[in-house]
């Protein structure tokens, strides 16, 4: 019974973690699968005032404290990709890379990514001027001229974030104005620093190793012109048009639209039984947190009464949460960066590991290097299967450095360049897990397409902090080379090492370097992705 729930959640955003709240607050075990991070796209915003009864925050600790909430009433968490969906019976089985789960009902909460616009030039330069998260890349443009390609809510709010990097944003709006609320479109409107073209639309971008030229039309009056950046200069061009939902794992499953969109009846219920949807996945006129919250609040009630029936005919009866107190006060004796709720989590997985490491630290006499010596003195506290060793950093390149390396003190092959916090501390203790063993589990199939790989492979995983795609490709990268031993991955957090940016030309993350740049590729990707990859 230890892997049975009444509802698995899949997907960590505001919808999901409604859902949880509700579901754990009436005592119906639950926990929510999330293999990105928890709190879902509005993670990338900075700023959220039109959620009610919160006059002003960031997307990021909106969901963290809802995450929180659930978490008091006893919802559980659990870091992993689901692979599949078995909806047939009474028992529901949900295929995870950490194994197979079982209840009686699923929420799909899986949201949806950004969309692509498929202009000449957009996937030549992606990565290297063309972006799709001013959070994310947004400082990779400091002091260029930036176009935005959008007129929603997105492209108008994002757009004047990015005047806090950019020299002048430009805005392209396909329609005769913006789409979104009148407050956010005058915001963008009345900036000093952005200018707004309707009727337009991007003809082609073009360049060398980075756009030099956009050429765009309008149209109404058919008249093309074409921009230039200046001598030995570039600029970025950021997409904002929209989302595709996140539902690959419905198909074949549930009844989906011709956008592949999720069809719901009025109580969030798909065509398959035991399964319902919520928030940006299901086909809805307002995609927004609020209606997100209203979509997963709606769904855990009506799958309240789906588990009741349940385990009344079945006779199966999950264990019940049990509600936490007051959330604890941080670690005693100095500790500020993890708190004793995260330290309870640490340790458990630490309890897991078949064998210890060593924190191998090259540092030096920087701040980023005291900081990152602290993480790791504080992180080792927690268990006897973490040692930290300092090294002299003599030939070392990009300090500070940690290495995790095996109790006879030889590399694993994991290694990060930086201080791994904000969205990559996860990834990096992930890391840990997979390095000691046993790890994440591996199918088959993904298991011999790692022995396929014949040749020494270096990986290379360059990142931002704040960016919320770079973990799932650190994981998958880790993961490599923790279970191939020819395949190092070293992450690199990028605000450090701007030789790094330079070398590889780097204008969004994350970005992976394949074998010091025989390969350079742009975007998040899991595991069998990465494998196809490298295989080919």
């Amino acid at each position: 019974m230890n892997n049975f729930y009444d509802v698995i959640v899949i997907g960590g955003g505001p919808a999901g973690l409604t859902a949880a709240l509700y579901l754990a607050r009436a005592r119906y075990r639950v926990v929510v699968v999330e293999k990105d991070h928890f709190g879902g796209q509005i993670t990338i915003t900075s700023e959220v005032v039109n959620y009610p009864g919160v006059e002003r925050t960031s997307g990021t600790q909106l969901t963290e404290t809802m995450r929180k909430q659930a978490e008091h009433f006893g919802a559980e968490f659990l870091l992993a990709e689901v692979t599949a969906l078995d909806m047939t019976g009474e028992i529901k089985t949900v295929q995870t890379s950490r194994g197979p789960l079982q209840c009686f009902g699923v929420l799909l909460a899986t949201g949806a990514h950004p969309r692509m616009i498929g202009f000449p030039g957009e996937e030549q330069f992606r990565g290297r001027g063309v972006a799709y998260c001013a959070t994310c890349d947004g400082e990779f443009f400091t002091g260029k001229d930036v176009f935005v390609v959008g007129g929603g809510f997105a492209a108008a709010e994002e757009s004047v974030f990015l005047t806090k990097y950019a020299r002048h944003v430009t805005i392209l709006i396909r329609e005769e104005d913006f789409t979104c609320a009148q407050a956010v479109a005058d915001a963008a409107r009345n900036h000093e620093k952005i200018s707004i073209l309707t009727n337009t639309v991007v003809v082609e971008l073009s360049g060398d190793t980075a756009p030099r030229r956009i050429r765009i039309r309008n149209t109404k009056t058919g008249q093309e012109t074409e921009h230039r950046a200046a001598e030995g200069e570039t600029f970025g061009v950021f997409v904002f048009a929209g989302y595709s939902p996140s539902t690959d794992l419905a198909r074949g499953v549930a009844e989906l639209d011709e956008q592949g969109y999720i069809l719901t009846d009025r109580s969030q219920k798909t065509s398959a039984d035991g399964l319902y949807a919520a928030g940006d996945v299901c086909v809805k006129p307002l995609r927004q947190v609020v209606t997100a919250v209203g979509d997963g609040a709606l769904a855990a009630t009506q799958l309240e009464l789906l588990c009741a029936a349940m385990q009344a005919k079945t006779g199966i009866h999950p264990t019940q949460p049990t509600a936490r107190g007051a959330d604890p006060e941080p670690v005693s004796g100095g500790g500020e960066l993890i708190s004793e709720e995260m330290a309870a989590q640490l340790r458990t997985l630490f309890e897991r590991m078949s064998s210890s490491l060593i924190l191998r630290l090259y540092l030096d006499q920087t701040a980023v290097s005291r900081e990152l010596r602290g993480y790791m003195e504080e992180l080792a506290a927690h268990t006897d299967k973490l040692t930290v060793e300092i090294v002299a950093p003599s030939g070392a390149e990009h300090l500070p450095c940690v290495q995790v390396c095996r109790e006879d003190g030889s590399w694993t092959g994991l290694a990060f360049h930086g201080v791994p916090g904000g969205h990559e501390f996860t990834s990096f203790v992930l890391g840990l897990y997979n390095a000691a063993g046993p790890g994440q589990s591996l199918d088959p199939q993904t298991e011999a397409a790692i022995q396929a790989l014949q040749k020494p492979v270096k990986l290379q995983v360059l990142v931002s902090l704040s960016c919320t795609m770079c973990p799932e490709l650190v994981t998958a990268s880790q993961r490599l080379a923790a279970a191939h031993p020819q395949v190092t991955a070293q992450v690199y957090d990028l605000n450090h090492f701007p030789d790094l940016r330079e070398k590889y030309q780097v204008m969004s993350v994350p970005c992976l370097v394949v074998n010091d740049g025989e390969q350079i590729l742009f975007g998040k990707k899991n595991l069998p992705q990465l494998l196809e990859l490298l295989n080919s």
